[in-house]
């Protein structure tokens, strides 16, 4: 793991006056970009060639009339995403002047062990905790939420254990990036549905061996969009978002007689993300909500050596005796900030009194901490 005297050291050469924000076009990036750009920051998208046009042509920054629209001011397009670990765009990237904003698609893109050993580039957030998103490692976050009691949907051992319903959590076979999830109430259930989805080419035999299985919690989801700040030593709720998931949202929205009669190659929904919308809570819930974020963070300075930088989302569900359980956590910007964009949280509104979504809080962040010369506390 690079050393976060090494990334001091390299902030040392930094002219502080030309601070770039740049991360992967991608997941997030668009909120990243709206954000930097509202409090006056030069923005860079690192593109992968054939998936460019969105940040190189339509959000591309550019004079209309008298006013300047668009959020990217340079689009860095590559063959591939990882070509940005390459040690000449690393050279490139210091010599701009950047911190660079981790997203999922960084960590699913480019090689972790690159990141945490390589990639020699000031980064906003906690490079330590990255790996902690990839399940099955000794140290994911559900190692970290067990071990600090923080609550998250109960672990099923074994297939034959099945006895209520339960979300059994494994890689798409094809679409490797994205989720070959499937729920079953029953050992019977979870053979036939796996069985199904192995000869439909879904999952795999080998994936299936090592998926995750957990209790489903009947109740709605809510993505908590926090952020903890090491300039203001405070945790923030700035918003809630929820996702839009395919194919399952198209199954739920058909009447129960057609669901049952689709035929075998559809009848058990996918739950590919494609969107997310907004959310709030009843207010009695949110000291609930802030009380996770609180011992989230104290358990990563217990665990990490300090506190979780910046955002941070917990994705939880609430059950009927309205109880949070965390089922994925998020140790860098959420993937549904974007629906904020520009308008902000409802809740991060109304703590700043102006528009404030997770992009703008980042570079709000990265401003404070230039501006109070304390610049290596927000970069690892």
């Amino acid at each position: 793991m690079i050393e976060r005297q090494e990334i001091w050291e390299i902030l040392d050469e930094y002219d502080y006056n030309d601070i770039k924000i740049a991360a992967i076009a991608s997941h997030s990036a668009l909120d990243t970009f709206d954000g930097a750009k509202e409090e006056g920051f030069k923005t860079i998208a690192i593109c992968q060639r054939g998936r460019e046009k969105t940040y190189a042509k339509y959000f591309a920054t550019r004079k209309v009339g008298s006013n300047f629209i668009g959020m990217v001011d340079e689009a860095w397009i590559f063959e591939k995403f990882n070509e940005i670990l390459k040690e000449e765009q690393q050279k490139k990237l210091r010599s701009e002047n950047v911190i660079f904003i981790p997203n999922r698609s960084f960590t699913s893109y480019c090689s972790l062990d690159s990141i945490e050993n390589d990639f020699m580039v000031p980064m906003f957030g906690s490079r330590n905790m990255l790996r902690s998103e990839e399940r099955g490692e000794k140290h994911d976050y559900y190692w970290l939420l067990e071990k600090e009691g923080l609550p998250f949907p109960e672990k099923i051992n074994e297939p034959e254990e099945i006895n209520e319903l339960v979300i059994v959590k494994l890689h798409h076979a094809v679409k490797k990036l994205e989720r070959g999830f499937f729920t079953a109430s029953s050992y019977k259930e979870y053979k036939e549905k796996s069985e199904k989805l192995i000869k439909q080419g879904v999952i795999t035999e080998e994936d299936l061996k090592n998926a995750r299985m957990e209790r489903y919690i009947i109740g709605p989801v809510f993505n908590l969009d926090f952020f903890y700040s090491p300039i203001l030593k405070q945790i923030e709720l700035l918003g809630i978002d929820w996702r839009f998931e395919t194919s399952l949202d198209g199954h739920v929205r058909l009447p129960a007689d057609q669901q049952l009669s689709l035929p075998e190659k559809q009848k058990i929904p996918e739950y590919t993300v494609c969107g997310h919308n907004m959310a709030t809570l009843r207010e009695s819930l949110l000291e609930k909500a802030f009380k996770l974020a609180e011992k989230f963070a104290q358990a990563t300075e217990k665990h990490y050596g300090y506190k979780i930088i910046g955002p941070f989302c917990l994705q939880t569900c609430v059950d009927k005796d309205l109880n949070f359980y965390i089922y994925d956590v998020a140790p860098r910007i959420g993937g549904g900030t974007n629906v904020h964009m520009f308008v902000g949280h409802p809740y991060g509104n109304s703590l700043w009194r102006a528009r404030m979504s997770t992009g703008r809080r980042i570079a709000l962040e990265i401003r404070m901490a230039l501006e109070e010369g304390k610049i290596k506390e927000v970069v690892s």
